[in-house]
């Protein structure tokens, strides 16, 4: 009945720390702003190529070929904004989480409830709840809105609906498993700015390291922006691999629930022993 209590006011001091502070609002609008933006700069610099886009003076350059590197066409936007989202998106979510990984521990405003007798449980627990369902729910609405403004500006739609859907989850779950990554690694030393230093590399390195070497992406979770992008530029990847795609996707949530046990084993390592120091004299 404590632990439920404790865990309850947990929930309502996360919930209010990060949406009633404006942190929310932020991170929201940098993500849905990625997935408007993109696709509408792709789509503008492929009518100015095109020439349907007038253009004062010569560009002292030939055009001829160039608009066929952008192809007018859903997939190209909604390709970009996969990128922005899970790296520019999750760098800004990262850093605005800050606080609650770990922040609240090097601040000691933490030290007081520990104290009181808040377990570690009901602490760490709504984190794990709040932070990174947000962050899914923030990346799987921010690609279908970036779908949703595609279909409006580019003249071919080749997104087969599934395949949209596939994506939008496996960028929604990017999130989340970074976010957990941030959060165990902040709470379990403290230390909210070398932990987010340490998520914000290995976000924007690993996918790139993965795609340079030609890694298999399916069932690496490290890589799902890039299955994403595999995912919307090809029409017939998911007949074939549909259930690579779903099994990744658990794969993931495997890892967060294990990044939550850890977490809560090294936050219950580093307790604090308050029976008292007896020495003798």
């Amino acid at each position: 009945m404590v632990i439920l209590m404790q865990t309850k006011a947990s929930f309502k001091k996360e919930a209010l720390s990060f949406f009633r502070t404006g942190r929310f609002y932020i991170v929201a609008g940098v993500i849905f702003g990625l997935a408007l933006f993109l696709p509408l700069m792709i789509a503008g610099t492929a009518a100015l190529l095109s020439g349907d886009v007038p253009i004062n003076g010569d560009l002292g350059m030939d055009m001829t070929g160039i608009n066929e590197m952008i192809p007018s066409n859903s997939s190209t936007g909604v390709a970009m904004s996969i990128g922005g989202i899970a790296e520019i998106g999750l760098i800004v979510f990262i850093i605005f989480l800050n606080r609650a990984a770990g922040g609240e521990q090097k601040r000691r405003t933490i030290i007081i409830p520990k104290s009181s007798g808040l377990r570690s449980f009901s602490y760490l627990f709504p984190k794990y709840v709040i932070y990174p369902i947000t962050g899914f729910i923030l990346g799987f609405l921010g690609m279908l809105a970036s779908y949703g403004i595609s279909l409006l500006l580019f003249d071919t739609n080749d997104i087969l609906p599934l395949n949209i859907v596939m994506a939008s989850l496996l960028i929604g779950a990017s999130l989340a498993l970074y976010i957990c990554f941030h959060l165990t690694l902040g709470t379990s030393t403290g230390r909210s700015g070398l932990s987010a230093a340490i998520c914000i590399i290995a976000a924007v390195l690993l996918p790139t390291t993965f795609s340079t070497v030609g890694s298999e992406v399916i069932f690496n979770p490290f890589a799902m922006n890039l299955l994403a992008g595999q995912t919307v530029m090809s029409g017939h990847l998911l007949n074939s691999r549909i259930m690579d795609i779903v099994f990744t996707f658990l794969f993931a949530k495997g890892i967060m629930i294990i990044t939550f046990l850890v977490a809560l084993f090294a936050l219950n390592a580093r307790r604090i022993d308050n029976s008292g120091d007896e020495r003798e004299l």
